[in-house]
């Protein structure tokens, strides 16, 4: 398939732009493979106009046309939210360009999309590929505990198709124990290690369902798997993310849980969270209420609290709270899983490590938990996020699970604004470059299909970028100040606010926000100049007074 043949109209002159709360201008409208572009007209003397649109077609969730006398106008409905307009003189015209950006924005090819043709100057290809290698993070635990141990059983993704290369597990339980647990969970994902507790020793394993089935079969290598975690006379539980009925019901056909006889140590406790088409539908329509100017504050708070999604905030953040008091108070190991392992589970057990973890709270280090929790653990980006808000596609396998994290995050970010080092910006980057990108991070579904598009050979990754100086400096949260504790949120209601910087980001001015930010920003700059200068002095009259170096020395 060539782009071109996609592309019915290329060039339209005198296109309105328009968006909320944006001035109207008007331009030459353009359309690339990957890009939507408008020009505004030259201010005369051949003076060159200027870029006032560079829209990347993959972030069209929709398009909406109406035609009126001899011209139209075209909505374009963005995954980021965004609304804009577009009055296009001619009837024909319109359709065409309403018809090519249709076309393109669905194109579902891995290798098609723009990451495959982006190439910044700056930025190499192999850069921020491997700056959180699994072999990193097992020496942190190696270092206080023997264990556990690095397995590349799966190195060809044939025991799990849907597990990276590497999975941290029991040091005690051999290659083939593994492989033969592997067929009793569903997709093959059987139970590896996700963190591991320093303060304790704990553990938090994911898994996806065990297939036990209407006839209860048993797999003894899964039981032994489970039963070397604990010591004898420990006990451990098991978090479920579905209700008791529902996993009732998918032992009907062919899954279930760990029955108690089977894995006496462990105790099962529900906690039923939303994925797929329940939680889509929530998301649509709070971006709905969200849209609609004319509601009253009674309307709209009906509305908000129709939608559900605050819920959902809630009993996310109450699960992961669930999980590390199970770690940090009871002192007990915890088993999560929901059926497939690669949504809700997810969201448990990297929410978990923010609330617990210091080192996950920092920017490399919540990059890195994006990393292990997310991507390489399996999280079906492509299909998850194909949709976003808008789109009037048929519900297939979209869910926002990866939006409701960051969200959760934000809750976290607002309750404790001096313990994250990173703020609500960087949060909102990765929203947008989880639905729409220039990178290959959030290509595909898991670590074999990235292989075999060979992603990450042939796209830049969203990390290098991210970590660039001038570039991490916009996402840095001036506030921080490393807190060592667990950060343990309220999950009341008046405690669970809804994400004005994300759900209304297009629909109020920001102005004054970003100005606080930065007033924020150059106070805390202002604060540490003084600090930096008196160490640079010190240092310089150490280099050159040999008493006073021997004196810094003692």
């Amino acid at each position: 398939m060539e782009f071109s043949e996609l592309i019915k109209t290329a060039t339209v002159e005198s296109v309105l732009l328009a968006g909320t709360g944006l001035p109207a201008v008007r331009g030459t409208l353009c359309i690339t493979s990957h890009h939507l572009l408008l020009s505004s007209c030259p201010g005369g003397d051949g003076q060159p106009g200027t870029v006032e649109l560079w829209l990347l077609i993959r972030n069209v969730d929709a398009v909406e046309k109406r035609l009126a006398g001899s011209s139209g106008t075209i909505t374009l409905r963005c995954k980021d939210l965004k609304v804009l307009q577009l009055e296009i003189p001619g009837m024909e015209e319109c359709l065409n360009i309403a018809s090519s950006i249709e076309a393109l924005s669905s194109v579902d090819s891995v290798m098609m999309m723009y990451p495959f043709f982006y190439r910044p100057q700056d930025l190499r290809l192999e850069e921020g590929w491997h700056l959180f290698p699994l072999e990193q993070y097992f020496q942190k635990i190696a270092a206080q505990t023997n264990q556990w141990r690095l397995s590349d059983l799966n190195r060809d993704f044939t025991t799990c198709p849907t597990y990276p290369a590497g999975v941290i597990v029991p040091a005690a339980v051999s290659d083939d124990t593994l492989r033969r647990a592997a067929r009793f969970r569903q997709g093959g994902r059987f139970p590896v290690l996700s963190y591991y507790h320093p303060r304790n020793g704990t553990v938090m394993l994911r898994s996806s369902q065990p297939l036990t089935g209407p006839n209860r079969k048993r797999c003894p290598e899964d039981e032994v798997l489970l039963g070397t975690v604990l010591d004898e006379g420990e006990r451990g539980f098991i978090i479920d993310t579905r209700s008791a009925q529902a996993a009732k019901q998918a032992r009907m056909t062919g899954g279930g849980t760990e029955p108690k006889s089977s894995y006496p140590q462990w105790k099962r406790l529900h906690r039923p969270l939303e994925r797929g088409r329940p939680l889509q539908e929530s998301f649509i329509k709070l971006v709905e209420a969200c849209n609609d100017a004319s509601l009253s504050m009674d309307r709209w708070l009906s509305r908000l609290e129709s939608c559900r999604w605050l819920s959902h905030v809630k009993a996310a953040l109450s699960t992961a709270c669930l999980a590390a008091q199970c770690l940090d108070r009871e002192e007990a190991s915890v088993l999560v899983h929901g059926a497939e392992g690669t949504d809700t589970t997810l969201l448990v057990t990297a929410l978990a490590q923010v609330i617990l973890d210091p080192g996950c709270r920092t920017m490399v280090g919540f990059q890195g938990l994006l990393e292990r929790e997310w991507i390489e653990a399996g999280h079906p980006f492509h299909l998850r996020c194909a949709r976003s808000a808008y789109s009037h596609a048929r519900l297939k396998q979209e869910a926002p699970l990866f939006l409701l994290f960051l969200d959760c995050v934000w809750q976290l970010s607002r309750q404790f604004p001096f313990s994250l080092e990173f703020g609500e910006s960087l949060l909102l980057a990765l929203f947008d470059n989880a639905y729409a990108s220039d990178y290959g991070t959030f290509l595909c579904n898991n670590e074999k299909e990235r292989c075999l598009c060979k992603v990450k050979e042939n796209t830049h990754s969203l990390w290098a970028w991210l970590n660039q100086p001038e570039e991490k400096k916009k996402y840095l949260n001036p506030l921080y100040s490393h807190n060592p504790l667990v950060i343990w949120p309220s999950v009341e209601p008046q405690s669970i606010q809804l994400w004005q910087g994300l759900f209304f980001r297009w629909i109020r001015p920001s102005q004054y926000l970003e100005e606080a930010r930065a007033e924020m920003q150059r106070l805390v700059e202002a604060k540490e100049a003084p600090a930096k200068e008196s160490a640079g002095s010190r240092l310089s009259r150490s280099l050159s007074d040999p008493a006073a170096r021997t004196e810094n020395e003692r």
